[in-house]
């Protein structure tokens, strides 16, 4: 196959995946509410109180604790699991289809340098 094909069909699968495993997860209730304003573009000027009234700025403020985050990842690890698991499925096949028109819209995927530099340093670091 030529590179061109190979690069074209991992940005189909990889923009679809997204679109199936992550998107409509709790992800959805991460993005749901109120979003802050911000004058300084950057939300240097925002603030969260917490119950004990400390003020934390919003660039430093955890967005989600430990058992949403464990949750988030349990999801998204099942609806991979399941999207591998059922892709001869025809009528899985059918659905993802369906789904592909909107994941196509979609910015064209590029190589997480970062993530290419961690491999190549060896650096894996287990999350907390």
């Amino acid at each position: 196959m030529k590179p061109a094909d190979e690069e074209r069909i991992a940005a189909r699968l990889a923009k679809l995946m997204a679109m199936i495993c992550v998107r409509n997860t709790g992800i959805e209730e991460l993005h749901a509410g109120t979003v802050p304003v911000t004058h300084t573009g950057d939300y240097s000027d925002v603030f969260i109180t917490d119950a004990d009234g400390r003020q934390i700025p919003w660039s430093d403020a955890s967005h989600l604790d430990d058992d949403q985050m464990r949750n988030l990842m349990r999801q998204i690890v099942d609806r991979l699991y399941t999207f591998h698991l059922k892709a001869d499925d025809a009528g899985f096949r059918d659905h993802l289809d369906r789904w592909l028109a909107v994941a196509e819209r979609w910015d064209e995927p590029k190589l997480d340098e970062a993530s290419l530099a961690t491999i190549a340093g060896g650096e894996a670091k287990p999350p907390r």
